[in-house]
């Protein structure tokens, strides 16, 4: 059994997988997630300062939900995040389409695929492979 004690509040909890909070602050977490969600769409031209000052969330908190891709900004929202490998602007998440896929190509790539087994003809050892007969 793997006990740690919470990073929000320091109470112990029986720690399972995920960032190390427990059950109880998780689901305050999730509350203050749906009313960020809630507030940017009712006020889609709120930046990230305005947002986290409406909904008492820390900015860093609401970039981190960017970049897992539970929330997104609309395009007049005026707020854009940059890929982390090319720099074009992006609503949601860390890579730009572009990106995504460049990199799930190489990965495939990088796997070697099994070849199929290569079937190996028999070779007749004798010079003069034909039927011959005994007198």
């Amino acid at each position: 059994m793997n006990v740690r004690n919470c990073r929000k509040c320091g109470n112990l909890f029986n720690y399972v997988s995920g960032p190390p909070i427990c059950p109880a602050c998780r689901e305050k977490m999730e509350e203050k997630f749906q009313e960020v969600k809630k507030y940017i769409q009712d006020n889609g031209h709120a930046s990230i300062p305005e947002v986290a000052e409406a909904c008492d969330v820390s900015t860093n908190q609401i970039h981190q939900w960017l970049r897992e891709e539970r929330l997104e900004l609309s395009a007049e929202s005026g707020i854009t995040l940059t890929c982390e490998n090319c720099g074009a602007p992006i609503m949601t998440g860390r890579f730009c389409q572009k990106c995504k896929n460049t990199m799930a190509n190489e990965l495939g790539s990088s796997i070697k695929k099994p070849e199929p087994p290569k079937v190996q003809k028999k070779k007749d050892t004798k010079e003069n492979p034909k039927m011959r007969f005994l007198n």
